[in-house]
C-alpha cells in the first residue's frame, strides 16, 4: 500500500492518483495544523496574553464550527464542483489563520486576544465548510475494501510530519526570542498554504450523487431516522463532551499550572503524534477484521485511562506521568480519529451521505465546543484551589466520568446490529 501510494503521479492510474493526492495535500495541511495549533496554539495564546478561559473558548471553537457543515448539506446539490470549493475554504481558512501572526504588528495590545479570537472563527468555519466537501469527495474516491488500511497509512505519514513539526516548532521557540519564535513559525505556515493550495488543485473532480429526497428537512430526518446511527453518535457526542473538559487543555495544564518549558511540552507531545502515527496504522489493520464499532468500544476506554494516568502525579515525577499520558492517549485518540471517520462514511447511503456527516458534525460540534468551555471555566475556578486540583483533580474526575462510560454504555450503544443470516451491520 505504502508503494501504490507513493508512486511518481504519472506512472499511476487516475484512482491512484488520487489517492497520491489526499496524502500529498495533507503534508502541508498537517504542517500548517501542528505549528498553529496543539500546544503551540496555547504557548501563542499565553503571549498574546490568554488566560485559562479564553484559551478554553479558542480551543471550543473549531468544534463549534462544525454546526456549518449542516448548511453545506442541506445545499450540497450547489457544490457539484467540489474540487472548486474545498479549494476555495480551504485556502481561506489557511490564510486567515496564518494571519493570525500579523495581529501583535497592527492591533493595540489590548485587543490581541479578542481579535485571534474572530479570525480564529472565521478561518474555522471556512475549514468545516471545506470538510463535509473534503470527506464526501474522499469517501467516492477510497474503494471501501481498502478504505481502513489506506486511511491508517495516510494519518501515518501525516503524523509522522506532525510529530517532527512539533519538535521543530518547540526547538525555534526556545532558541529564539518569543516573538521572533513565533515570525518564524509564521512564515513556515505561509510557504505551507501555498503548497496546500497547488496540491488542492490536483484532486479530481467526481460527479457528485445527489439526494435522492427534494425537501431539505425530509434529507435531514434520513439520519435522525436511523436508530441505530443516531444513537451511536449522541453516544459519541457526549463523550466528547466529557473529554474536552480535559483533555484539549493538558497542553494549558503542562505550560501555565505544571509550568514545563516549551521543550519539554513539545517533546511530551511529539511522543503522543508518534504513537499516534503508529496506533493508525494498527487500527486501520485492524479494521479490515473486526468492525468498526467493535474497535470503537475498545477505543474509548483507552481516551479514559489517559485521563486517570494524570494522578500519576501524586506519586512520581511529573514529566514522567505525563510522557506515559500521552502515550496512552495517542493510541486512544488515534484509534478514536480513524475509527469515527469511518463510522461516518462507512456504510452510509453514498446519496445521503453528507446529512449523515453533517448531522454527525454538528451533533460533536455542538458538545465539542461547550466541553472546553467548561474547562477552562473549571480551571479558572481552581486557580486559588490546592495545587493537585489544578494539576490533575480535574482530569482525574473527568477520567472517571469517561471510563463508566466506555464500559457501561459503550457495549450497549455501540454493539452490532442483527441482520439477514445473522451478518452484522456496522456504521
Amino acid at each position: 500500500m505504502f508503494k501504490g501510494i507513493l508512486l511518481p503521479r504519472r506512472r499511476m492510474s487516475e484512482q491512484r492518483k488520487g489517492l497520491h493526492t489526499a496524502v500529498m495535500e495533507g503534508i502541508p495541511a498537517t504542517i500548517i495544523g501542528n505549528l498553529l495549533g496543539g500546544p503551540l496554539l496555547t504557548a501563542y495564546l499565553l503571549y498574546l496574553g490568554a488566560k485559562s478561559d479564553a484559551i478554553g473558548i479558542a480551543l471550543a471553537i473549531p468544534a463549534f464550527a462544525n454546526l456549518v457543515q449542516l448548511v453545506i448539506a442541506f445545499y450540497m446539490h450547489r457544490f457539484e464542483n467540489r474540487r472548486l470549493y474545498i479549494m476555495l475554504f480551504s485556502l481561506i481558512h489557511r490564510t486567515l489563520w496564518t494571519a493570525t501572526g500579523l495581529i501583535p504588528f497592527w492591533m493595540p495590545e489590548a485587543y490581541w486576544v479578542p481579535t485571534y479570537i474572530v479570525m480564529f472563527i472565521i478561518s474555522f468555519i471556512c475549514a468545516q465548510s471545506a470538510g463535509v466537501l473534503w470527506t464526501s469527495l474522499v469517501a467516492d474516491m477510497v474503494p471501501a475494501q481498502v478504505r481502513g488500511r489506506y486511511f491508517g497509512i495516510r494519518n501515518t505519514i501525516h503524523w509522522a510530519v506532525a510529530s517532527l513539526c512539533l519538535l521543530i516548532g518547540g526547538q525555534i521557540l526556545n532558541r529564539l526570542p518569543e516573538g521572533s519564535g513565533f515570525v518564524v513559525l509564521y512564515i513556515i505556515c505561509a510557504i505551507a498554504t501555498v503548497w496546500n493550495a497547488i496540491e488542492l488543485l490536483r484532486y479530481p473532480n467526481l460527479p457528485l450523487e445527489k439526494s435522492n429526497e427534494s425537501s431539505k428537512w425530509k434529507m435531514l430526518r434520513k439520519p435522525l431516522a436511523d436508530r441505530t446511527y443516531l444513537q451511536a453518535t449522541l453516544f459519541l457526542a457526549t463523550f466528547i463532551l466529557i473529554q474536552n473538559i480535559s483533555v484539549p487543555l493538558f497542553s494549558y495544564v503542562m505550560l501555565d499550572i505544571v509550568k514545563l518549558n516549551y521543550t519539554w511540552v513539545t517533546v511530551i507531545t511529539t511522543v503522543q503524534m508518534i504513537v499516534m502515527m503508529f496506533s493508525y496504522y494498527y487500527w486501520g489493520s485492524l479494521n479490515s477484521k473486526y468492525s468498526t464499532r467493535t474497535l470503537l468500544r475498545w477505543a474509548l476506554p483507552i481516551v479514559a485511562l489517559a485521563c486517570l494516568l494524570w494522578s500519576g502525579m501524586a506519586l512520581l515525577p511529573s514529566i514522567l506521568v505525563l510522557i506515559l499520558v500521552h502515550i496512552v492517549l495517542g493510541i486512544g485518540i488515534g484509534g478514536y480519529n480513524l475509527l469515527a471517520f469511518n463510522f461516518i462514511i462507512g456504510d452510509t447511503p453514498k446519496s445521503e451521505r453528507p446529512m449523515y456527516i453533517a448531522v454527525f458534525s454538528a451533533l460533536t460540534g455542538i458538545t465539542g465546543f461547550i466541553g472546553p468551555l467548561v474547562g477552562g471555566w473549571l480551571y479558572k475556578r481552581a486557580e486559588d484551589s490546592a495545587y493537585w486540583l489544578q494539576s490533575y483533580g480535574i482530569s482525574l474526575f473527568v477520567g472517571v466520568v469517561l471510563l463508566a462510560m466506555a464500559l457501561l454504555l459503550g457495549p450497549v450503544v455501540l454493539r452490532e446490529k442483527k441482520v439477514n443470516g445473522g451478518k452484522t451491520y456496522d456504521l
